[in-house]
């Protein structure tokens, strides 16, 4: 069992790694330092005394620590708000959105933080119309086809595997052990804080000490956690990790509460209702959203923390992630809301295996698609192949029977340097048809909330970003190109293949990267950007003409195809 692949935020590491060089290696060039990086330095040489144009990048996640030294300069703020006047002086349904729109908030300030897998809402929401019935498929909706599609998916899923329940039984075993230890190490040590490498160095004196050092060591092994993080870190990360394991658990016995229902009181079931949530675009956790956001567009050249990819970037933070998976509805009603807002790349490092209300999210996606924004998404981090795993959102279009042109899916190299050999990181998953790209997703070093801190974080979640800062690099410095063939550059920097085979996620195989995705290859900044300068603009010929296109919540998919 490896707990870092099965974690769906990946575990931080606040304190560094004791190789200097570490830090921003997926910045650097293959050739130069070797590091399958991204050659930012030779993409800047490139477009030096090119005239930049300020770009809006919109980050549907977690959160923003918009406090933070290095990302509260960069924020969005509405130009057409007042701040904090109460009043809607835009127009636009949200009142005093001055830096994005939080979609997991209620009026009265309150947040929605926790909630459950999608497959258990799926499951309990149609289990009474589905359930022990004989279903006859050709009396029912396209809409109702597709929800007895997933409900079919998550009811095979809801019986309680002997492997999980043995899984977190060992795991809970492992937590005691760990906090156990920890408390004879602290004492020893005579500090509260402490992190794997001084833990290796430290001499216990007494025999009860080093039986501690040694079981904490074993634990880590067995766990087969490499991160570099504190021992408080670490203790609090496993214990979540098991609570949430049991709490799936638990779920497939009881039904589970609605905390939807609790926190932001919306008709879910009605997209037309879309003027809920608040502005509190922080949240109650927005270590996620802050991480991804500083990878994009961190300020640069401030002889602080991380530089972003992108020097002429405004953040739009749009709070759709909570500890659980994503409600399509709030996904959907976040693109509008980026699109309509002036938003030209979005950023979504989030993804889920059920999608209800897919209806919703591919208006919204085809709407971001008429109005030429590109979307950048993560693959995810469970080792699938996503070419036949389902993962949401995604571009197949089932509404419009028709393919997306401004999506790009991106997973997740791996080991730092060249000549650690393992290129591929081994939670991504894949796909030759699914995953367009690879992008750097281990180690990576980004801003982090509270007290402008900084730090490691791992997945996919963080190869997006990186594609999504050269997306708005592109966009910046050649204003002219459309979404697509933006997508078509980064592509293209993509397609240098490796001369050597690599790993399959999560399996001892070996393969060629053109089998694990579409491009065969791993993003470059310098040869999508040198790409773009030699393309001429053109109207993004496979889109919907924007005159020919309502917002997504009016559409009727019918007389779209029609209209195409």
């Amino acid at each position: 069992m490896k707990l870092i692949t099965a974690c769906s935020f990946l575990l931080a590491s606040q304190l560094g790694f004791s190789q200097n060089n570490i830090k921003g290696w997926y910045l650097r060039d293959p050739e130069k330092d070797g590091f399958y990086g991204i050659s930012l330095d030779k993409t800047y040489d490139f477009i030096k005394g090119k005239t930049a144009s300020p770009v809006i990048v919109a980050v549907i996640d977690s959160g923003i620590d918009t406090t933070h030294e290095d990302l509260k300069e960069i924020l969005w703020t509405n130009p057409k708000e007042i701040p904090g006047n109460g009043i809607d002086d835009d127009g636009n349904g949200y009142v005093d959105d001055i830096h994005g729109w939080n979609f997991l908030g209620n009026k009265d300030g309150s947040n929605l933080k926790k909630d459950v897998d999608e497959r258990t809402r799926v499951y309990y929401r149609f289990k009474e119309k589905f359930d022990g019935r004989q279903i006859d498929t050709s009396s029912l909706t396209s809409d109702e086809k597709w929800q007895y599609r997933e409900w079919q998916k998550a009811a095979q899923q809801m019986n309680i595997d002997p492997d999980e329940k043995m899984e977190v039984m060992m795991l809970e075993i492992l937590a005691k052990s760990l906090k156990k230890n920890d408390a004879i190490i602290r004492e020893e040590m005579q500090k509260e804080s402490y992190n794997r490498d001084e833990l290796e160095k430290f001499e216990p004196q007494t025999q009860k000490g080093k039986q501690a050092k040694m079981g904490f060591i074993t634990c880590l092994k067995m766990l087969n956690i490499e991160e570099d993080q504190t021992n408080q870190d670490l203790i609090k990360d496993l214990q979540e990790y098991v609570d949430g394991k049991k709490t799936s658990m638990d779920a497939k016995i009881v039904a589970p509460p609605d905390y939807r229902a609790q926190t932001i009181k919306d008709n879910y079931y009605a997209i037309d209702d879309k003027y809920y949530g608040n502005n509190d675009v922080m949240g109650p956790d927005p270590m996620h959203g802050t991480h991804v956001s500083g990878i994009i567009a961190a300020e640069r050249n401030n002889n602080i923390g991380v530089d972003g990819i992108a020097d002429d970037v405004k953040i739009m933070m749009i709070r759709a992630v909570p500890d659980g998976d994503e409600y399509d509805k709030d996904v959907a009603l976040a693109i509008v809301y980026a699109v309509d807002n002036g938003a030209k790349v979005i950023n979504m490092s989030f993804g889920k295996s059920f999608s209800p209300e897919k209806k919703w999210v591919d208006e919204a996606i085809r709407y971001a698609e008429s109005k030429d924004v590109l979307l950048v998404h993560a693959a995810g981090n469970e080792s699938h192949d996503v070419d036949v795993v389902d993962n949401f959102p995604n571009p197949n279009l089932i509404s419009f029977n028709a393919r997306a042109t401004n999506f790009i899916t991106v997973g997740a190299s791996g080991d730092p340097h060249v000549a650690a050999g393992k290129v591929i990181a081994d939670f991504s998953n894949y796909g030759k048809e699914t995953v367009d790209v690879f992008a750097p997703g281990v180690r990576i070093y980004s801003t982090l909330p509270g007290g402008n801190q900084y730090g490691y974080l791992n997945g996919t979640s963080f190869s997006s970003p990186i594609v999504a800062g050269i997306a708005a690099l592109i966009r910046s410095y050649y204003p002219q190109l459309s979404a697509k063939q933006v997508k078509y550059a980064i592509d293209k920097s993509a397609e240098t293949k490796l001369a050597t085979t690599v790993t399959v996620p999560g399996t001892d195989s070996s393969t060629t990267m053109s089998e694990l995705c579409e491009t065969g290859g791993f993003v470059n900044a310098y040869q999508a950007i040198e790409i773009a300068s030699a393309l001429k603009p053109e109207m993004p010929v496979n889109n919907p003409k924007p005159d020919k296109i309502n917002k997504p919540v009016f559409i009727n998919p019918k007389e779209i195809k029609s209209k195409n």
